[in-house]
């Protein structure tokens, strides 16, 4: 497709005081316009036909493009005769979990043929560009031909896992990540027996085990290490909530972020980890996996959660994960509520959880609404906004209150710091030894 530039309305707008000319000063000077007028389009056919057909082109974009950050399609673009420079436009139609990126301009020479195109993960899932829309000027810039390339490219959108492992790596230090592994030396630290051995002076004395020093007749003390190979289920909501961005990004891969933490330092600690997702419906439980080599299984697992439109069933679901866990385990419940009346269901189900499980109760804190309770009100109806904002930042400390006065730990944190809460919390969790 060819189409006049806006320089080729320009130049023909241009011929308008000539045009009226024969009216306003002599009626003979009529073929003034003619004249301009067939100049003005012989050189548009010029530019027209000297405008390249023949587009050659190369695409280079990611396979795997992980959410919250920002990749890159680079396009090689050369035509079949060559400028010192010429200006060029790309468009690129994208699938619908990628955003759709803004129009790239830039002017190609020679030595750099190449256009990037900025590519930001909308939602996980398959994506794909489908064909770039390539918009370009002729020689004398009158003309602008307009060519479809069919791209046809598909990448998979999975989480991102760069912050879980550096954060990994921050956080289990070698006291943390080897507890269990040996006998700890530090008092306070383990309640599972492992040997005897003699008391010496220094030593705490609530460690000397009396009735195996009554029958060796000396003082012996019991060294404890670490107990290892708990189950940490981490309970995912999908549902309508939770597929709401926050900060660009939907709760739930923010959850999936933090997720994925835990469970790398969970599996660095011995522990066994699962995974269960549910919406309307309780979907699968993973089988229980430890050692670090079990990661891959669970990056897999939240790959492929889907995002729900519907309203969460946590009676339906969280009946059906305590009917299948047949011991006592760290549960982690990562989900989202609005108020006090929606979250009744949430809450009692949750306690009743609680009666045999570990509860490790996550939600995610919206910036937006403490943002607008904070703010300097100018006028009337920021007013309106703050005091709506401070009512749900009220009835959600009622909720998280209500649970943390019944026992169930709780984490409201913002989406850049809830995998650090959330593993701040684990291991206070571990050291002291309430799983």
């Amino acid at each position: 497709m060819i189409q006049p530039s806006p320089r080729a309305l320009a130049l023909l707008a241009l011929g308008l005081p000539v045009a009226a000319l024969p009216s306003l000063v002599w009626p003979r000077l009529w073929p003034l316009w003619v004249i301009f007028l067939g100049v003005t389009l012989l050189a548009w056919g010029l530019d027209a036909v000297l405008c390249p057909r023949q587009l050659q082109w190369r695409l280079e974009a990611p396979e795997v493009l992980p959410m919250a950050t920002t990749g890159t399609a680079a396009m090689t673009l050369e035509f079949a005769t060559q400028s010192p420079r010429r200006s060029v436009e790309v468009r690129l139609e994208v699938s619908e979990n990628l955003t759709p990126p803004s129009p790239v301009q830039g002017s190609l020479s020679p030595g750099s043929p190449l256009l990037a195109v900025p590519l930001v993960p909308r939602r996980r899932g398959r994506g794909t560009l489908h064909e770039a829309w390539v918009r370009y000027l002729g020689p004398l810039r009158l003309m602008r031909r307009t060519v479809r390339l069919e791209l046809d490219h598909s990448l998979e959108v999975v989480p991102n896992l760069a912050p879980v492992h550096s954060a990994a790596l921050a956080f289990a230090n070698p006291r943390e990540t080897m507890a269990g592994v040996k006998i700890e030396r530090f008092a306070g630290d383990g309640s599972e027996f492992e040997a005897l051995r003699e008391y010496q002076g220094g030593m705490d004395p609530r460690s000397i085990d009396w009735k195996a020093s009554a029958r060796h007749t000396r003082l012996l003390s019991r060294e404890l290490r670490a107990e290892r190979n708990h189950q940490i289920i981490l309970a995912l909501d999908t549902g309508r909530l939770m597929a709401e961005p926050l900060g660009g990004v939907p709760r739930i891969d923010h959850a999936i972020h933090a997720a994925l933490l835990v469970a790398y330092v969970s599996l660095r600690h011995g522990d066994r980890v699962s995974l269960f997702a549910f919406d309307e419906r309780p979907g699968p439980l993973s089988p229980p996996r430890g050692g670090v080599g079990a990661l891959p299984h669970l990056i897999r697992y939240t790959s492929d959660l889907a995002y729900s439109a519907a309203e969460t069933n946590y009676t339906l679901a969280l009946t059906a994960l305590a009917s299948r866990l047949r011991r006592r385990s760290l549960v982690v419940v990562m989900t989202e509520f609005v108020d006090t009346v929606t979250a009744e269901l949430m809450v009692e189900n949750v306690l009743r959880l609680a009666r045999r499980h570990l509860v490790l109760f996550v939600a995610l804190r919206n910036p937006e609404l403490a943002a607008m309770t904070d703010a300097v009100p100018r006028h009337l109806r920021q007013v309106e906004r703050a005091v709506i904002a401070e009512g749900l930042a009220q009835e959600r400390e009622l909720v998280l209150r209500r649970l943390r006065r019944s026992g169930v730990t709780c984490v409201d944190a913002q989406p850049q710091r809830l995998g650090t809460q959330l593993l701040n919390r684990y291991l206070e969790i571990k050291r002291r030894e309430r799983i």
